[in-house]
């Protein structure tokens, strides 16, 4: 299994190449030479099958001669051991044909973990086989931080830097990020925006010199590895329920809805897939208006979703041009310079063949939030509360992706329903632990200094 960029301008690399490196030295971002396939009787055959199993028998194709198939199942196991079901993902049934696909019984209570828990045993073994060190720079609207040092923290080798955007995660996400306890973790609250986070992250990468001093890597969703491991959870809900069904995610950089446009490509029926946004609606804008034209970031009850430019939707722009490269490769370019492209006709229509989209402001979100409670007595989180609302009326199954526990957005809930989410209990202590984290200005120069004087050489 080899992996190309987007942009056409990097030389074929492997699973490990792709897991170390994070973004294409291009500028683009990973995707397989070509998709490995599952007949129709495999995926029927992970109804029954652990949710573990599927991963191995799916990452398996991925990961090529990477890891010894005997690493790479016991990583799995491990991984999935530090979730609080033994189906991690289950599926939980609202009635009507709609069922929330709980995807936060992880160690940081977001659906993050899925993926890794198992990047960052991966990440940590190839590091291992070829020596040095590496340091994980991360962009995070709230849930990517914790689960990156749920996975990385305390693991040799690796230096981690979280950037969040001061003021604009819940209280819970930011304590989970900054009460954690490891030398080798290191918090910023960046003045700017998550948008402003994921630029600097780039623009840290494009700094070949840098780059290649620090040994830079991501383990955000512009790594590879994370949409390979977020297929999983579509193939054993599709297989579970033994119909195609119509995912509705919650969408904010369109890395998990990408993972499941993955999955069709390798075998899975699906209807459309359905991208649920908050008032940063700059994917619903594109598929009404053919134009992606990025805007201001607002606050939102959502927070995980206040992005206006959607790293990942580079990955879909390949597949729906034919892979045109050269033509991804000036898209992106006119789109840094200008904050606009026009889509041409062919590439929107394949957009809006695969992809529908829904937005919600917060005063829907809260109705949605209380409707669930009053009708099941389920509290659900913002963001699931809008992939509720954007769930379409249809005649086969509807699969609503449950991204966090409520626990983690209580000011929300509690508006909405006069309950306060309980702190499950494994996060018991979190409001008592001291906070370790760095203010900086939006500046690149600034943040580069900081990683740079911060590491451990």
């Amino acid at each position: 299994m080899r992996y190309v960029s987007t942009r056409g301008q990097a030389p074929p690399q492997s699973f490990d190449d792709v897991l170390l490196a994070g973004l294409a030295p291009d500028g683009g971002l990973f995707l397989p030479e070509t998709w490995p396939q599952l007949s129709a009787a495999e995926i029927a055959g992970f109804a029954n099958a652990r949710y573990a199993d599927v991963a191995f028998q799916i990452l398996s194709r991925f990961t090529g001669n990477a890891f010894s198939q005997a690493d790479l199942r016991a990583d799995i196991e491990a991984a999935y051991a530090m979730f609080e079901t033994p189906e991690v993902a289950p599926l939980v049934d609202l009635g009507q044909g709609r069922y929330l696909l709980e995807l936060f019984h992880g160690p940081t209570l977001a659906f993050k973990d899925v993926a890794l828990q198992i990047l960052g045993r991966l990440f940590a073994r190839a590091l291992a086989k070829r020596g040095g060190r590496a340091t994980v720079v991360a962009a995070t609207s709230g849930d990517t931080g914790s689960a990156a040092i749920a996975a990385l923290g305390d693991r040799p080798n690796i230096e981690v830097f979280v950037m969040h955007p001061k003021g604009r995660v819940s209280e819970v996400q930011r304590r989970q990020m900054t009460t954690a306890p490891y030398a080798n973790v290191h918090n910023i609250a960046l003045e700017g925006s998550f948008d402003d986070a994921q630029a600097i992250v780039k623009a840290l990468f494009a700094d070949e010199a840098f780059a290649k001093q620090t040994s830079l890597t991501a383990v955000n969703s512009i790594n590879f590895a994370r949409i390979a491991a977020q297929t999983v959870y579509y193939f054993t809900a599709a297989a579970k329920l033994g119909a195609p069904p119509t995912f509705v995610v919650p969408t904010g950089n369109f890395g998990d809805i990408f993972a499941a446009e993955a999955a069709q490509r390798m075998g899975l029926k699906t209807g459309k897939l359905v991208i649920a946004t908050n008032r940063n609606d700059i994917l619903f804008r594109t598929l009404e208006s053919g134009v992606y034209a990025s805007g201001d970031a607002h606050p939102t009850l959502s927070p995980s979703m206040d992005i206006q430019v959607a790293s990942n939707f580079e990955r879909a722009l390949f597949e729906a041009s034919g892979r045109d490269a050269g033509w991804v490769r000036d898209a992106m370019a006119g789109f840094a310079r200008s904050r606009s492209l026009t889509l041409p006709p062919a590439v929107l229509e394949a957009l809006r063949a695969r992809y529908s989209a829904y937005r919600c402001d917060d005063a829907q979100t809260l109705e949605v939030i209380a409707r669930v409670y009053r009708e099941t007595g389920r509290l659900i989180d913002p963001h699931t509360a809008v992939a509720v609302a954007a769930a379409p009326k249809s005649e086969g199954p509807v699969v609503i992706l449950s991204t966090a526990d409520p626990a983690k957005f209580p000011d929300a809930v509690e508006r909405a329903t006069g309950k306060t989410p309980p702190l499950p209990p494994r996060l018991a202590g979190l409001y008592d632990g001291r906070e370790r984290v760095d203010t900086l200005p939006n500046r690149l120069e600034t943040v580069r200094d900081y990683i740079a004087n911060r590491r451990t050489p």
